[in-house]
């Protein structure tokens, strides 16, 4: 009799057990596809934000994950029989993709016009229905590429001369693993030419002040 009431409580409780776990990999998916975008990570280690940048980046990842319902909440809806999980409506890449460019600029000052926000927004909406239908090969996948980069750095290279291209390479060139692109993002502010000075018809220097 032990045994049959143990097994109908766990039959009750799955539901709410199966939503914790797709909430819980969904978030892990979230930090874990923050982590591994290269723009965040360059902002990050060079600490472009008035605060703590890995704070920030914390934060970052709790206000993407708010920005879907619950799989807790939902799934408390549909057992109370209030509302079906089609009654709400969830962020679309492209909203996704908006507020991953508007936190970069917001808390990092950064530019990200390489793409790679995009692919990134994609990947949060692929993992988020893949949880949703309980399927975390993806999120485990995540997982062992960012324990496989742990240590490394993504190095941010400005060449010399201005008009040339900026680029990236992780501080370990032999591992095939390291994070590869072939265009570097716009992340570092652009840098203005030192202006000539003026000289006046007696050949001195003009004395200019410097605006505010």
């Amino acid at each position: 009799m032990a045994s049959q009431t143990s097994t109908s409580q766990s039959k009750v409780s799955s539901p709410a057990k199966l939503a914790q776990i797709r909430q819980q990999n969904f978030e892990q998916a979230v930090a874990l596809s923050l982590h591994l975008w290269p723009a965040l990570t360059v902002a990050v280690q060079n600490n472009w934000s008035d605060e703590n940048a890995e704070d920030v980046r914390d934060w970052f990842c709790g206000a993407i994950v708010e920005l879907f319902p619950s799989f807790v909440a939902l799934a408390k809806l549909v057992e109370s029989g209030k509302e079906k999980p089609e009654d709400h409506e969830e962020p679309d890449a492209e909203y996704v993709e908006e507020r991953l460019l508007q936190v970069m600029a917001d808390e990092y000052q950064v530019a990200v016009d390489d793409g790679s926000s995009h692919e990134t927004a994609n990947e949060i909406i692929r993992l988020r229905a893949a949880c949703a239908r309980d399927q975390f090969e993806g999120v485990d996948e995540l997982r062992r590429r960012f324990e496989s980069r742990k240590g490394k750095k993504i190095v941010l290279q400005v060449a010399p001369d201005v008009d040339q291209d900026t680029d990236w390479e992780s501080d370990d060139d032999e591992d095939d693993d390291d994070v590869e692109m072939d265009e570097a993002p716009a992340l570092a502010p652009v840098r203005k030419e030192k202006p000539q000075p003026e000289i006046d018809e007696d050949g001195f220097e003009k004395v200019t002040r410097k605006k505010r």
